[in-house]
């Protein structure tokens, strides 16, 4: 093979150079890893604690709602530790709504916006979680909402049923969706988007977050529907949505 001019070769590097450059002033970048806003053991102890809430939340049919008050104040005093203050108005917003669960009969937006906040915080990753703050907010205004408002008694009680009789029936179809070998991705990311914007009509803002994890989990894992792991994650999220819409009515 013939030798490359030595006039060529000193054009190709001058030509390269400022994108070798530039390469070489961002590698620094991509190598260095991600800061962490918040002490290690400190995100571990609040992961540990929406674990905790979230178990005891879902269990409530079944083992009473006595270990939900202690559950949602120990989230709670860690956000005070934390200082930061998109966790410190989640918290506050979820001890002002441990104390109206008290009331003889809680209201199903008061529950809704509860199974949604909750679920917020049954993260892996925790306070680390990329859109943590946007979601402490959007569930910390929520509750706040519920809490000035009071339970919306003009609100229909004949939408009410209705809604969950539709919600129902979303659920059976994307239980079959998912039961088919492939799971029906076309089906399920329809039916759950549909819930969750008739859900957002009505405000029922657990079950339209849920309704929604639906959706972005078939996007997620669109060329592995088939999977064990994503078969799971679908059918525990469904598992969670049929119980949120039993509050609606409760």
């Amino acid at each position: 093979m013939a030798d490359i001019p030595e006039d060529d070769l000193e054009e190709t590097r001058a030509a390269l150079a400022p994108t070798l450059e530039a390469t070489a002033a961002i590698l620094p970048w991509v190598a260095k890893p991600k800061a962490l806003r918040f002490e290690a053991k400190l995100n571990e102890r609040w992961i540990a604690a929406g674990k905790r809430l979230a178990k005891t939340w879902s269990e409530r049919h079944n083992a009473g709602s006595d270990d939900i008050r202690p559950a949602i104040f120990n989230v709670y005093s860690i956000a005070l530790e934390t200082t930061d203050g998109d966790c410190l108005r989640l918290g506050e917003a979820l001890a002002s709504a441990a104390d109206r669960l008290e009331e003889a009969a809680p209201g199903a937006r008061l529950i809704a916006a509860l199974s949604g906040a909750i679920e917020c915080l049954n993260e892996p990753e925790g306070l680390e979680h990329e859109a943590f703050a946007e979601r402490a907010r959007h569930f910390a205004g929520r509750l706040e909402a519920t809490a000035k408002a009071g339970e919306n008694t003009d609100r229909s009680t004949v939408l009410d049923h209705l809604f969950v009789n539709e919600a129902r029936e979303a659920i059976e179809l994307m239980q079959e969706a998912l039961a088919v070998l492939p799971p029906d991705a076309y089906a399920l990311t329809t039916e759950s988007l549909k819930l969750a914007q008739q859900a957002e009509l009505l405000e029922i803002w657990g079950v339209m977050h849920l309704a929604r994890r639906i959706a972005e989990a078939v996007s997620r894992n669109a060329a592995d529907l088939d999977s064990t792991d994503c078969r799971r994650e679908l059918e525990a999220l469904l598992k969670m949505l049929t119980e949120t819409i039993a509050t609606v009515e409760a």
